[in-house]
């Protein structure tokens, strides 16, 4: 709903104290709001295009068909993320879908960071990954709502929920049940998603 795919029910969505609505995910890119998906493979990576291209996709649907980025801006782009964040690969010509798991995910919030969203929202970014690579995720993560940038971190790991977050909530069925400071414990958040399910 935040991305636009789905429409609300009920309420308004502000951006910085201004009400926007969302018809489609093109208006909430073009309202600086970016989405790496719960499933990498079929809806986060194009898996028969190259890194290059991958990373590149967001910005260029931002741009919109007037402005092509160049092959040059493309390079420049993805070789500044692959070091960026660590993305290992052979080549930023390298098709994604032959990358690791956790560097296909790190090339996904790639792609997002580079159209410098306001809010960035991280749908499971570390399930089916291995533990190095959540890890460096992790460091990201926090590096980023360290500089200023709103996450909206979604996670069924416990642990990295409350190592993560400045505000933990409790969603069902849309509606939120409850909502914790940063700092709360595993036990605090069951504690209050037991509590919504009686």
């Amino acid at each position: 709903m935040l991305f636009g795919l789905e429409s609300a029910d009920r309420g308004s969505l502000h951006i910085r104290g201004e009400a926007v609505q969302l018809s489609n995910p093109a208006d909430a890119v073009k309202h600086g709001i970016a989405l790496c998906p719960e499933e990498r493979k079929t809806d986060g990576i194009v898996a028969e295009l190259s890194v290059r291209e991958n990373i590149a996709l967001a910005l260029q649907a931002r741009l919109g068909l007037r402005k092509f980025l160049s092959m040059a801006e493309q390079t420049a782009l993805a070789e500044h993320f692959v070091k960026k964040l660590g993305i290992k690969t052979a080549s930023i010509e390298t098709p994604i879908g032959l990358l690791s798991g956790g560097n296909q995910q790190k090339a996904v919030i790639a792609r997002w960071l580079a159209t410098d969203p306001k809010l960035l929202i991280l749908d499971e970014p570390t399930r089916g990954i291995d533990v190095a690579a959540k890890q460096e995720i992790m460091e990201e993560i926090l590096r980023l709502a360290r500089d200023g940038m709103a996450v909206l971190f979604i996670s069924s790991e416990m642990s990295e929920v409350v190592r993560v977050s400045d505000r933990i909530a409790v969603l069902r069925e849309r509606s939120k049940v409850g909502e914790l400071p940063g700092g709360s414990t595993e036990d605090e958040v069951y504690q209050m998603i037991a509590a919504g399910n009686a």
